[in-house]
């Protein structure tokens, strides 16, 4: 009797299965990675080169320093950062459609 309530009370306390799934469901905490994975670096002005980085990433995007810009491209890309406005339609068109001359295409 004690040995099934023992059974029963490892099972309560909750065991964690192990398995190939574990490790797609987090990422490597690791600080130190052994090896070294291709990378993508994107450069400020766009170009892009193949590096190799210690941590397993797809792409790395450097940051814009908007002070080296000149003037004009600091404006646009500034006008760029605004949010879209939307349109708005004050008023409406009377049309003259008629769906139903066209009931005899439809099949």
């Amino acid at each position: 009797m004690i040995a099934s309530l023992a059974r029963i009370g490892s099972s309560a306390v909750g065991q964690r299965n192990f398995n190939c799934w574990t490790a797609a469901i987090t990422k490597k905490h690791r600080a130190i990675y052994e090896r070294t994975y291709p990378t993508t670096l994107v450069l400020p002005d766009g170009s892009s080169i193949e590096i190799e980085y210690h941590e397993p990433r797809k792409i790395i995007i450097l940051p814009l320093n908007i002070a080296e810009l000149t003037q004009e491209q600091q404006k646009r890309r500034l006008e760029m950062r605004k949010p879209k406005t939307k349109v708005v339609i004050t008023e409406e068109i009377e049309d003259s459609f008629d769906e139903n001359r066209y009931l005899n295409f439809k099949k």
